[in-house]
């Protein structure tokens, strides 16, 4: 007769062995909750790494998914998602962009605030808000709507002279911008900062308009002596500066700004006391430039916009051309960025401060003379150069002082001055208005961080990094 079994715990005989069975199904429940066995969770044996299959590779637990196809396909962004991750990136592109939607903003906030009968609607927002919004919005779309079709289109323009107006309008004021732009950030590449550009514009426009009216020349012939001769006014002006600059030392920014103020009396000096004052005139202006002279007009006799723009154009191109192509331009950008380094490197840091300002005053000699041999003045007045030289500091920070940068800020200054005449005339908005938007435009952009804060950019080197992944590179 078999002895009863005793029951667990007895001292008198060891537990049973489990069988297999039981054991494999005691393993898997250990696996699956480590504290069933009386063992705490932190000191449960360590999972076990799955076994390799036939190709070598072991099997994808479910924490990691298998691959499809490339490495970590699975967790690439898609490419629209790259795209708008890029264009929402800390990059020039859209902090200019953001920069002009920031200074149209605070524009109309200051249209609103500037007009007292929109700002009276603001006393009883509280009771009709309807009226301070419908008010604000009229005056703020008509201007900027004004705006627009006196810069680049008007939708309700009749006929070919009154649809390219305004194109016209804006490459005229454009062509003066992009040379004196040009001048002041050829300076700055090369480690100057040129605050001459207006005096050495007012001296491009003497020259060009003396050459103008006291030179009986052919035409064709007399067009190109005159515009060589603004290039040698400003080229003059701006050597000095240089020279004092690479032998004295002595800074080129009081020194620009002082030649600006000989440059404007000498102008008034020159139209009022040495005879070239028009004699049916009591004011201060000079006799006309002759016909032969002037830069041709591109859209005919009623449009004022002239070749002046293809000359802006190709001077654009020639400088992006001497400083990414030509061993001179080398030698300014080097300059610019480390004198003492340059130097060392035998290159002339004296030889290269003069040409530097030369070729900038070259430049905004041009821009000068396409004020008087244009269609803006043919005359010489004491205003006769207005603020291009001014203005074009704020061209070249608006570009980024690159040659094309700085030809398409001078586009969107061109345009804002084009549409801010219309914009006063039929919205009634101050011309000031336009000046203010620039002056934003700048600060803005002069203060990426700022604009990156408000809108919450991402940074640039994320966003490449994010369109590479989803192609793939």
């Amino acid at each position: 007769m078999t002895d009863p079994v005793p029951p667990s715990g007895s001292p008198d005989k060891e537990p049973a062995t489990p069988s297999q069975a039981e054991q494999a199904a005691l393993d898997n429940t250990e696996r699956a909750d480590p504290t069933a066995t009386g063992q705490p969770a932190e000191q449960a044996a360590p999972e076990q790494p799955a076994e390799p299959t036939a190709t070598g590779k072991p099997e994808p637990t479910d924490a990691e998914p298998a691959a499809t196809g490339k490495a970590g396909q699975s967790h690439k962004p898609s490419l629209g998602q790259a795209f708008l991750d890029n264009l929402w990136a800390a990059n020039t592109f859209t902090v200019t962009l953001l920069s002009l939607v920031l200074a149209m903003v605070v524009g109309a906030i200051l249209m609103i605030v500037s007009d007292p009968d929109v700002l009276a609607t603001y006393g009883y927002i509280t009771a009709r808000p309807s009226d301070a919004i419908g008010s604000s919005w009229a005056l703020v779309s008509d201007a900027y709507a004004n705006m627009f079709k006196g810069a680049v289109f008007d939708p309700d323009a009749v006929g070919f002279q009154a649809a390219m107006s305004p194109i016209s309008e804006t490459l005229t004021y454009t062509a003066p911008l992009v040379f004196t732009g040009l001048s002041v950030a050829l300076a700055f590449r090369g480690g100057m900062f040129n605050i001459g550009a207006q005096g050495q514009a007012t001296m491009g426009v003497i020259m060009a308009a003396l050459a103008g009216f006291l030179l009986p020349l052919p035409p064709g012939v007399h067009l190109v002596v005159a515009v060589l001769a603004g290039a040698l006014g400003g080229a003059i002006w701006g050597f000095i500066p240089g020279i004092l600059k690479a032998r004295t030392g002595a800074h080129e920014v009081i020194n620009t700004i002082m030649l600006n103020y000989v440059a404007l009396y000498f102008l008034t000096w020159l139209i009022i006391q040495n005879g070239i004052q028009d004699p049916n005139r009591t004011d201060a202006i000079s006799r006309s430039v002759d016909a032969s002279a002037q830069l041709p007009r591109l859209f005919g006799d009623g449009l004022r916009a002239h070749s002046g723009i293809i000359l802006a154009m190709l001077a654009t191109a020639a400088v992006a051309w001497l400083l990414n192509r030509s061993t001179l331009g080398f030698e300014l950008r080097a300059v610019g960025a480390n004198p003492d380094a340059a130097r060392t490197a035998g290159i002339s840091v004296t030889r290269t401060y003069v040409l530097t300002m030369v070729f900038a005053g070259i430049l905004a000699g041009l821009g000068g003379s396409n004020m008087v041999l244009g269609s803006t003045a043919t005359a010489l007045t004491p205003l006769v150069v207005a603020q291009i030289g001014f203005d074009g500091i704020l061209v070249a920070l608006l570009g980024r002082v690159k040659p094309w940068g700085v030809a398409l800020a001078a586009l969107l200054f061109g345009a804002l001055q084009a549409g801010g005449n219309r914009m006063q005339s039929y919205a009634g908005i101050s011309l000031e208005l336009g000046t203010v938007l620039q002056a934003l435009i700048v600060i803005f952009i002069a203060a990426p961080a700022l604009v990156k804060a408000i809108f919450q950019l991402r940074a640039a080197r994320a966003a490449r990094l994010q369109t590479s992944l989803a192609k793939g590179w």
